[in-house]
Parts: structure tokens; sequence; C-alpha cells
């Protein structure tokens, strides 16, 4: 069945260091994201932008940046998520900076609650996003949605999906991590996240770490992909605030996304923290839209289907 998808523009950088996410969904739709899926069947709805305060670009209190703001957001962003996922359409929230993942996913994460489904979160980033405001250097809170959704945070984000944590450290894979502070690297390991880092791509292959990250997909487990644009290579993404060389090759990205579409269980999606303010004539969004094809059923080759 042709999926049905829901594009949702989330135009904040609420809780990035640099500013410039914001403007990152309409460079997504000026790079022909709708006609691009539509080009492979999908039947595809622009919900337009959710509202939201601006950003005051103030320094952390009580280590955390603009958190009443970041409440705001992500509470729009669970909402909507929320409704779309009861329509029975996939959602796809364009950002924005990660710290919308926590609206995003504990609300995939009550979904599946009510659905009695298992949930799957592969996080491609450059970053584990593991801080909390006892680790972070900065207080941005882009640094912080998996360490909340796992219950590690003030409670009006902790809560936001009505049961904290959302979901356990074990429902995420986390592929392409490079950058990782000394504070949050102890926390990593003590959470026992599982984490596929670029030395284990680098030494098995993006192919095994796909195969170990997707094992054990069933039909009863609902498959999230949030998709950092710094996941890639800065080389081949320009367009990020928080570049980190030595990322995934384009055909590494493509292999990971063609991987994902294989499966089947792709239902939920974030696409974050694209900033055209630091791009090159929108080549990074246009990578973008090419990779979330991939995601749709793009393939280098045409292959018989499953």
């Amino acid at each position: 069945m042709a999926p049905r998808i829901s594009l949702i523009g989330a135009p904040t950088d609420i809780g990035a260091g640099a500013q410039g996410a914001r403007m990152g969904p309409e460079a997504l739709r000026v790079a022909g994201l709708q006609t691009a899926l539509e080009s492979h069947g999908a039947e595809v709805l622009d919900r337009g932008n959710l509202a939201g305060p601006p950003n005051p670009w103030q320094a952390p209190v009580d280590g955390y940046r603009h958190l009443p703001e970041v409440v705001a957001w992500n509470q729009a962003v669970h909402a909507a998520v929320l409704a779309e996922l009861r329509l029975g359409r996939l959602p796809m929230l364009l950002g924005g900076d990660h710290c919308l993942a926590i609206g995003s996913i504990s609300a995939v994460a009550r979904h599946c609650r009510e659905q009695g489904r298992k949930l799957r979160v592969l996080w491609l980033d450059a970053h584990a996003d593991f801080n909390t405001s006892a680790l972070t250097p900065s207080g941005n809170v882009h640094g912080m949605p998996v360490a909340v959704l796992t219950g590690h945070g003030p409670a009006e984000l902790t809560s936001i999906g009505g049961n904290a944590p959302a979901l356990p450290a074990k429902a995420f894979r986390q592929i392409g991590i490079r950058s990782v502070d000394p504070g949050e690297k102890r926390f990593v390991h003590a959470q026992g996240l599982e984490v596929f880092d670029m030395r284990f791509i680098d030494e098995m292959g993006m192919r095994h770490t796909m195969e170990l990250a997707l094992a054990t997909l069933d039909a009863q487990t609902h498959l999230h992909v949030s998709f950092d644009v710094d996941f890639l290579d800065p080389g081949i993404a320009p367009g990020v605030g928080t570049t980190v060389p030595g990322g995934p090759t384009y055909r590494e990205a493509q292999l990971c996304m063609e991987m994902i579409a294989d499966t089947g269980r792709l239902a939920s999606l974030d696409v974050m923290e694209l900033n055209p303010a630091l791009d090159v004539r929108n080549q990074t969004a246009l990578l973008a839209v090419d990779l979330i094809e991939s995601l749709f059923g793009k393939s280098t080759l045409m292959r018989a289907p499953a």
C-alpha cells in the first residue's frame, strides 16, 4: 500500500547553538520534497508549519537554554505528530533543531503504547544527544533529546507524552556517532545505549551495521527514524550548525536508507538540523531529499520486490 505521508514543519532553532535551522522546513520544500515523494507513489499532505515562541537567544538558566520555549515547541510537535498517527498516516517532521525529537518521539511512543506495538528508533546523527543539565557544556537542549526521552531531564519535557520515560534506552540504535562529550560518554555506557559509531562502521561496514540495527524487527514493530543531517560527512552536507568531519559518504548513507526501506517498517520520520544559512546553494537540502526518497523506495539499481 502506498504510504500516506504528512509533512509537518517546525521552524525553530530554539534548542540549537547556531541560528538558522528555523529555515530548514522551507529549504526542504524548495528542494522538491513533496514532488519527489509523490514520484514514488506516496500520497503526501503538507500540513504547513507549526507555530511557537521566537528564539530569545539567551544564556542558560539552571543548565538549560530557553527551556520554556523548548517545552512549548515540543508540546506543539507532540500534538501534531500524534494526530497524524491516529489518522493512520506517516508523520514526517521537518526541523528545526533536534530538540524537537522530544515531542515527535514521545508522540510515537505514546501511539505505540495505545496500539500495543513495539518501538525501534534509529538515531542517525554525529552526536549521541545524551547530555543532561549537569553534563552539558552549553545548555543547548538539542544535545539532550535522547537523555530526555529515556527519562533524564526536566519533568516538563520527560512527561510530554504522558509517560516518563517515554521509552527505554534499549529502543534506540544510534548510527554514525563521532562526537560525544566526556561526561556524556560515561553516561551513554552507564545507560547501555546501543551505539554504532563511525569506528564500528569503518571496521564492519554500513551493511553489517544496518543488519544489526534492524535485527529482530517484526510486524508488531513501529520503526521511527530520526535523521539529523549532520549524520552525513560535512564534505557533502555543509548546511548544518554542528559539522563533524568523518561522517558517512554518499554511498554509505544511501545504503543505510535503502536497507531501512527494505524492511517495509518505516512508520514515522524526523528530518532535523538542516541550516540553510550555512549551506551552499541548498545542496544539503537537495541531498536530504535524495536520501529521503531512498527511504521510500528509490534505489540505485532496479530490484525485484522482495
